[in-house]
């Protein structure tokens, strides 16, 4: 495999000031885009000095617009905000950023402002942003970054993630990178990679080299490192595979078929179904030290585990009752519950970073159906239908799914595509995520500056 290195973030903040704002600035996140906010997204002002050396070392004529530009679409892509056309702005950015005229932005109807500035410090990239109230004629908020220029990207995140945490009362989920499985070729003989991007698309690269298939990449929610499931000779293994140094191992030889590997919390076990004999149960293996404990014990076919956020239960499918459900237990296997009991088949449970939701594929008439429930059943809301799709993994923030949805065929059996779409909680914001071709199975990585 080819070795692999993310060079994570080098990076120092300053917090300038934040002032607490007593404006009418309200985002309502339980609404999805119903109301989204109007925000103004100056460009970042360069001097010329600095201007020319970021092009000369990054190829990019404005690095100021460039950051602009990406803080603008993380914004827009999270339905909660309504980036203005630039084209109406009346104040130039170095202004804009020392002192706004709130009248100029009140007239084009910007509730809230973010200006910045870039600065080359030797051979360092330098931006400083801030965040006005336009309705109170404040800052609500300053920071200033410094790293190496090629993180020019991950700064427009991490302003974004700031942005939407002051404005929404919660964290973000731009700064992170999405795990998926790259499909090339027919449907009947698809060539099938690991890859990785930004959570905007950008980024995009290739983790295997396709020649063996590869299903179910699930982050480590504590570090850069990817458990998933490949096939080496015909039959299933798990393996763990490090992004940073491009190493990987083998987690564990079994002697039966492994499926739909996935972390515990703390990162420190991998929890997984295995099949012997026709029936399959569910394993916990721990990464240090290797020791394999059976979970489940019982005659019905139990997969697709996921654990709860504070390591204590885990959500599972079975079919004990006669046709696949989700179940909870104890995280050691005890007080097994049933808690799906609407119509149809449910599968691939996972449960949310926040802790109270269980999210979910339900087969139902012949559609499929992304849907969420709370932990104990009550209250399912089906998000989403379409002819196939499935396996949503969460931002992690808990407000976005991300899932992947296939085309159905002509009756030549042309036409097939499978893609990635987010869609939010409220069952609104429903979009295509964008990749260099076919993907599926994707998986949320947690915040990287975390």
């Amino acid at each position: 495999m080819k070795n692999l290195k993310f060079i994570l973030l080098s990076i120092s903040i300053l917090l300038l000031t934040i002032i607490k704002s007593y404006s009418l600035i309200e985002v309502d996140i339980t609404r999805g885009n119903l109301n989204p906010l109007p925000l103004a997204v100056s460009p970042l002002s360069i001097d010329d000095e600095s201007k020319k050396r970021f092009e000369k070392l990054l190829k990019k004529k404005n690095i100021g617009d460039e950051i602009s530009i990406i803080v603008e679409n993380n914004l827009r892509t999270s339905g909660l905000f309504n980036p203005l056309n630039k084209d109406a702005f009346l104040q130039a950015p170095d202004i804009a950023n020392l002192k706004p005229r709130f009248e100029d932005w009140n007239l084009i109807k910007a509730q809230a402002l973010i200006t910045g500035k870039v600065t080359n410090v030797e051979d360092k990239l330098r931006v400083e942003f801030r965040l006005w109230d336009v309705l109170a004629g404040k800052e609500m908020l300053a920071l200033a970054f410094t790293t190496v220029p090629t993180n020019w990207r991950r700064v427009g995140h991490i302003i974004s993630d700031k942005v939407y945490e002051r404005l929404t009362g919660e964290k973000g989920y731009f700064d992170t990178r999405i795990i998926y499985v790259a499909e090339e070729g027919p449907k009947t003989n698809r060539i099938k990679k690991l890859a990785i991007m930004d959570q905007d698309g950008a980024n995009n690269k290739f983790l295997t080299l396709g020649n063996e298939l590869v299903l179910t990449p699930r982050f480590n929610p504590t570090s850069q490192m990817v458990t998933y499931l490949s096939y080496f000779r015909n039959l299933p293994r798990v393996y763990l595979l490090d992004i940073e140094t491009g190493m990987q191992e083998v987690v564990g030889d079994f002697p039966g078929m492994t499926f739909a590997p996935r972390f515990s919390p703390d990162g420190k076990k991998i929890i997984m179904s295995f099949a012997k004999d026709g029936n399959s149960d569910i394993y916990t293996m721990d990464l240090e030290n290797r020791i394999v404990e059976k979970i489940t014990n019982h005659p019905s076919i139990d997969t697709s585990p996921s654990y709860s956020p504070d390591g204590k239960f885990i959500c599972f499918n079975s079919d004990r009752s006669g046709y696949q459900q989700i179940y909870v237990m104890r995280a050691d296997g005890s007080n097994v519950k049933r808690i799906s009991f609407g119509n149809g088949i449910y599968g691939t449970p996972v449960w949310s970073p926040r802790g109270d939701l269980i999210a979910f594929t339900k087969l139902h008439k012949g559609k499929f159906y992304i849907g969420v429930m709370r932990t104990d059943g009550t209250g399912e809301r089906l998000l989403t239908e379409n002819f196939y799709q499935e396996a949503p993994s969460w931002s992690p923030n808990g407000r976005v799914l991300i899932f992947y949805r296939e085309t159905k065929t002509d009756a030549n059996g042309e036409g097939f595509s499978a893609k990635l779409w987010s869609i939010d909680l409220t069952g609104y914001n429903e979009r295509m995520v964008k990749t260099p071709s076919d993907g599926s199975d994707p998986s949320w990585s947690s915040l990287l500056t975390n």
